[in-house]
This record gives structure tokens, sequence and C-alpha cells, in this order.
């Protein structure tokens, strides 16, 4: 099959269309013709180094799939040949362990995320992804819609939802508000009945943003936006941040967290580091979660919003696979308002 291969880590041009042997399932296994692939900022910091926890090198990216199943392994029950799926982003998990059996799979010690570990990723023809981390896509959801379902617009559900409990009526603020993860979270905390506020530097992406939040916070990278937040609360600040950037908006979003409020830590996008006193936080009852990726729970939760048209995946256009190293470029300087997919060629093309 055809594949993009990362053989060692650095610029786009480490991405290289190679022809490698085609995946053969596994007993647990569903072997997925991939539709459609996101290109998710993930992707770019696995292929750059900045993320290197559990990389194993070659690696094929891409961890966003829907496709049509081709072929399943003889344990596999709950999907046949010719089924529509979408994947969580991983590949295996135990099924077993205390988080597997509790719905925190995404913890498993034994997990395998797709695009980073045993030359298993979306930007392929075929993926074979263990039955546990599929679920199947509904009529009226496209195979672009569906790849993004688990990524994009599930980690948000397991933010705003899940893990940062948005209530009717409470504020939420999104940083990396244009990004994939954080448009479409800006809608779920919307349908939640928050008041929504989006955070971004581009003048251009906040008219886009104003379609989705009730607010939008625009600044210049490096100024601390957080006296725009408390103005737009009262004063009071957010009760929710759904924080998709991490290190670079550390101060301004610690002081746009109101008393008691939650901080959701989704995304990082350097490598960097921040002194920070734990008081700032306890003296203000304030909490600092972690969302690590998404359920499989989640992910048909996720399939069925967009089904219902509550949430609609925001897809900034449909590339070539070939094209990737020009996709990831744009990924990598911000210049993408939702998420960008990538099609495989067609098998025998």
């Amino acid at each position: 099959m055809k594949a993009i291969v990362v053989r060692q880590t650095g610029g786009p041009e480490a991405l290289r269309l190679e022809t490698v042997p085609d995946p053969v399932p596994g007993p647990r296994e569903a072997l997925i013709e991939v539709g459609a692939c996101g290109v998710c900022s993930l992707d770019v910091v696995t292929r750059n180094g900045t993320y290197r926890r559990n990389v194993e090198l070659p690696l094929i990216p891409g961890h966003e799939i829907a496709g049509r199943i081709v072929q399943v392994g003889s344990e596999v029950r709950r999907f046949r040949v010719g089924d529509r799926v979408a994947t969580t982003q991983r590949s295996h998990i135990c099924g077993s362990c205390r988080h597997c059996r509790s719905g925190g799979e995404t913890l498993c010690e034994e997990r395998r995320f797709l695009g980073q570990q045993r030359m298993v990723g979306g930007y392929a023809q075929y993926a074979a992804v263990e039955d546990d981390n599929l679920a199947l896509v509904p009529d009226g959801v496209s195979t672009e819609q569906a790849a993004i379902a688990g990524c994009a617009i599930g980690t948000g559900l397991n933010a705003v939802r899940d893990t940062g409990r948005v209530r009717l009526g409470e504020r939420v603020l999104v940083t990396g508000a244009a990004g994939g993860v954080g448009i479409h979270a800006l809608q779920i905390a919307r349908a939640s009945g928050a008041f929504v506020i989006a955070q971004t530097t581009s003048q251009q992406k906040a008219q886009a943003l104003a379609h989705y939040a009730d607010a939008v916070v625009v600044h210049a990278r490096g100024e601390d936006f957080s006296p725009q937040v408390r103005a737009l609360t009262a004063g009071a600040g957010a009760d929710v941040i759904i924080d998709n950037v991490g290190t670079p908006l550390f101060e301004p979003m610690r002081r746009s967290l109101a008393v008691n409020g939650r901080w959701i830590l989704v995304g990082q996008v350097t490598d960097g580091f921040v002194p920070f006193n734990p008081a700032q936080l306890f003296l203000r009852n304030q909490s600092m979660l972690s969302v690590h990726s998404t359920t499989r729970v989640q992910l048909e939760d996720t399939l069925q919003l967009i089904a219902r048209g509550v949430v609609t995946p925001v897809i900034a256009g449909v590339e070539r696979l070939e094209d990737v190293a020009a996709v990831q470029a744009r990924v990598e300087r911000g210049d993408v308002c939702g998420r960008i997919l990538v099609r495989p060629p067609a098998p025998g093309a």
C-alpha cells in the first residue's frame, strides 16, 4: 500500500510517500480502507520531535481515521465487512485493566496510539485497528465528518462535558479556538448552555469564530488578554477554561480563571516550561484537570451529535495524501481554521 512514513523527525520534508506492506489484521482487528484522515497538531509535534513520549520510529502518522471495513479478524463480532467506521485515537487497548473496565481506556497502560507506534496510522491506504477502538458511522454523517469525530470533536466533548462538567449558565473560555479541537469545543460548550468566549490572535479568524461563540477575544501575540475576559464576565473571569495552547498563554489564562474555576488542559503546542506557585490556584479554590484523548463511548456520542446537527464539523479542506507536507506546514504556521483532511489514493491507483 501507499503510505506516508516518518523515519527521522524533522521538518515537513520528513513526510515521505512510500510503498509498504499491506497490514494483515489480527484476531481482534478490522482492516479499514482509509477514506479520510484528519491532520492534527499532534501529528506535527510528533513529526518534528517536540512530542516524544512512546513514539516509535519509523511511523505512519495520522490518528483521525474514517473508512470502510474490508476484512475482519476471527474474533471480531461487532463489525462486518462493508461497515463504515471511525476510530478513536488508539489502535489497541487491553480491554481488561481497571481503566478499560471503568470507561477510562484512554489511560490503559497497554494502549497504542495511532500514528505513533507499530506503523499503524491514517496517512495510508489501509489501517488495522482493534474493534474496541471503532464506532459505526451513522447514516447522514460523511466519511470526512466522521474522520475528525474522535479527536477534533470528541476531545472537546471529553473536555467540556465529562472533565470540565460545564453547567448551564457558566462562562467558558476556549483558547486556540480556531484550531480543530477549539472550534468544536466552542459548539459543544454553547450547546451545554454556557456563555462561550473564544480566544485568538487572528482578526481574520475572529470573524469565523463569531459564528460559534458568544464573544471573541482578539489580542497580539504575547499580550495579556485577561482584562478582556474579565470585562466580558463582569469582573469574575471564566468558570471553565478549555486550554488548547498551554505554556505560551499560561499567565493570561491563570488571570482569566474565576474563583472555584476549572482549568482543563487539552493541548501543549511547545516544549517550554513555566514557573508556577501552586498557591495561585488553591487560595482561589481552582482546579487543573487534563484530557487524554477520547473513549469509544465519547466517540459514539460525538457521531450522534453530528448526525443530529448539534455539532457541525468545520472542515477547512480535503487534500491529496501526497500533499500532506504542505498541509502540515499550514497547520504548523497556524493558518488553518478548523480541520484539514487528507484522502489516500484509491487502492490500485
